[in-house]
């Protein structure tokens, strides 16, 4: 009998539903039937179960011994009370408050809850003490009373990944050793604009100096500069090039490497391959798409030709940076490439698209980087935290320990990058879109609305923009509902790629979103199902291919809720926000910040957008990085 077989017999001898199985295996691990068997309260690590049903199960398992004060069933309550945080974003619960949520949940004691939690490894306690009062006098004679230490509450898992990212970012702030002087990386920095024939605005360079100095530096940019972080990209790689320490840049996803990687070509090329200025280009993009509308044979080969003169830009530049600095020029990699690289010997290690990248993730990037490497996060704060727990950047801004400086293009800002700014002053204005970059579309209802998504992906936007269907993502504001991912994927399927599923609920050509870790991708990754062999073959975004072993990790990928599409960016953007769903800032904000040429936003709220754009803006989690940096 297979282990799945054995966990499922457990189920139902507790009354349980069998198709629980393969879930509870991959969260139990090894000897799961075994552990759940003395434990049915392990049931409430799935996030579906109930502790109504969790209780009924332990109740016909073990009889008169499923106790209400049982210390399993009490550590298990106090562990899903940190599960439901966790799944919020937050990295620690303060004790109280524990306290008062497990009290909430019938438990007649929750100090001894919490206690059996820790006694059992489903929780940890971790300290921090608030910073001594500044204002003591000691020429008073007297001796400052050292504060009691505030108590918090983690997953172990959760809290010694934030643990170890400070321990790692204090270890490299420590360092402190500038990669050049002050004057040598401004004049670093002019020269390699010169060379590639751009200008960086005043705020920009500045940025680039302190990177140079300083050893953990967070760069913030706004939604209408891409362009200027690849030019800020180009300098780093000059500064990193000439003082022979070398450069690793990495994003979250394959993805946004490659949107980070396209403009990076455009900033290389733009003499090739536009002849002008940037100007001049984003005035010729805007001319093809209207000219698209009206010449379908043009439509289908604009987004080949495009990808050509990206690669021949891309070409062009690597081929002058070799003659002019004896190096092939900076390139974007997804976040789980580098790692696989670990250790990484680079002197300078810059994330892209650092908002979306949790506690744990970062703990792991920055304890793959070098005593005495320079550490880069950048970052559109605007956005929305990552889905994981932890707020990395707005930490490590508020704990100043590090430094923060501003990549700033002084270019008016486009169609889709002003509507972006809007909404993170809290407003949704009609924008002027003369490309067709910003289209907003009204449903009256979510069957309306996930109609008009599957014809914007199918018809309109390919036809209209010549941006095929396969370049173009749909981002739902929840992932369950009549116009959530779930239901947007299965129309999607049905007019892109039907078929029986017959593997695993899908079908070779399918789009996959990968949600886990392996080698060669990470959570967030998108790509198609191209072959089944011992595992899931997903070709990835620039033609890379994995092999995803673990059937559980893929999700059907041609529409994806807002969490699981932050740290990724796609040539178009269908955003679905369905009636009766709430809306926050960061959501609509993040979700227009995934589209790199077009977003279409399908608005079914009746009004809902606009209010909850305006009413409801990011919600503040509780973590220790802050404190963890103060008191290194």
């Amino acid at each position: 009998m297979s282990e799945a077989e054995q966990v499922s017999a457990v189920l139902d001898r507790m009354g349980a539903p069998g198709a629980l199985a393969p879930r509870l295996l991959g969260v139990l691990g090894p000897g799961a039937a075994a552990a759940l068997d003395a434990n049915p309260w392990l049931l409430l690590r799935l996030p579906q179960v109930t502790v109504e049903q969790a209780d009924f199960c332990a109740r016909r398992h073990l009889g008169g011994g499923a106790r209400p004060d049982d210390p399993r069933r009490l550590a298990a309550l106090t562990e899903h009370v940190l599960r439901m945080s966790a799944a919020r974003g937050h990295t620690v619960v303060e004790e109280k408050k524990l306290a008062a949520v497990v009290g909430k949940l019938g438990v007649a004691d929750p100090a001894a809850a919490l206690e059996a939690a820790v006694a059992d490894g489903s929780a940890v306690v971790l300290e921090s003490t608030d910073e001594d009062d500044d204002d003591f006098d000691f020429t008073e004679g007297g001796v400052p009373d050292l504060p009691d230490p505030e108590l918090f509450y983690s997953l172990p898992e959760v809290g010694h990944a934030e643990q170890r990212l400070g321990d790692q970012l204090l270890r490299l702030i420590g360092g402190n050793d500038p990669i050049m002087d002050s004057a040598t990386a401004g004049e670093t920095v002019d020269a390699a604009a010169e060379r590639g024939g751009f200008t960086v605005s005043d705020r920009t360079r500045d940025a680039l100096v302190t990177v140079a100095l300083r050893p953990v530096t967070v760069l913030r940019h706004g939604p209408g500069d891409a362009a200027e972080v690849a030019r800020a990209l180009v300098c780093m790689d000059a500064i990193a090039t000439d003082s022979q320490v070398g450069i690793a840049v990495a994003a979250p996803t394959a993805q946004a490497a490659a949107a980070v990687n396209a403009e990076l070509a455009r900033v290389r090329g733009e003499r090739a391959v536009s002849g002008g200025s940037r100007e001049a280009r984003a005035s010729g993009e805007a001319g093809e798409a209207q000219e698209a509308e009206g010449d379908q044979e043009a439509q289908g080969t604009e987004e080949a030709e495009e990808a050509q003169e990206a690669e021949e830009a891309q070409e062009a530049g690597a081929a002058q940076g070799s003659e002019e600095t004896g190096a092939a020029p900076v390139r974007a990699v997804s976040l789980p490439e580098l790692l696989a690289q670990a250790p990484v010997g680079a002197g300078l290690v810059v994330l892209c698209e650092a908002m979306s990248v949790g506690a744990a993730r970062a703990a792991e990037l920055v304890s793959v980087c070098g005593d005495g490497a320079h550490l880069v996060l950048l970052a559109d704060p605007g956005q929305a935290p990552s889905a994981t727990p932890g707020q990395v950047v707005l930490d490590v801004v508020a704990s100043r320990t590090a430094h923060a400086a501003e990549v700033a293009d002084d270019e008016a800002p486009g169609p889709i990058a002003r509507l972006a700014a809007a909404v993170a002053e809290g407003a949704v204005p009609e924008v002027e879109a003369p490309g067709r970059e910003v289209v907003r579309v009204p449903a009256a209802s979510a069957e309306e609305a996930v109609h008009r998504v599957v014809q914007l992906v199918t018809d309109s936007i390919p036809r209209a923009l010549g941006i095929g269907a396969e370049h173009v993502q749909v981002v739902t504001a929840r992932e369950e509902g009549p116009a959530g991912a779930r239901a947007v994927n299965a129309a999607c399927k049905e007019r892109l790629n039907p078929g029986p599923g017959a593997h695993g609920g899908f079908d070779v050509g399918d789009r996959v979103l990968i949600t886990a870790d392996g080698p060669g991708y990470g959570p967030g990754d998108t790509g198609h199902l191209r072959e089944v062999d011992g595992g899931a073959v997903v070709e990835l975004v620039g033609g890379g291919r994995v092999k995803v072993t673990d059937p559980s990790a893929l999700r059907p990928g041609w529409a994806v809720a807002v969490a699981a599409a932050h740290g990724g960016r796609w040539p178009a953007v269908v955003a679905v926000f369905p009636p009766e769903v709430p809306v926050s800032r960061p959501q609509v904000y993040t979700a227009l910040t995934r589209a790199t040429r077009h977003v279409s936003l399908v608005d079914a709220t009746g009004g809902g957008l606009e209010t909850g754009v305006r009413e409801n803006a990011a919600k503040e989690r509780t973590t220790r990085l802050v404190r963890i940096l103060r008191e290194g």
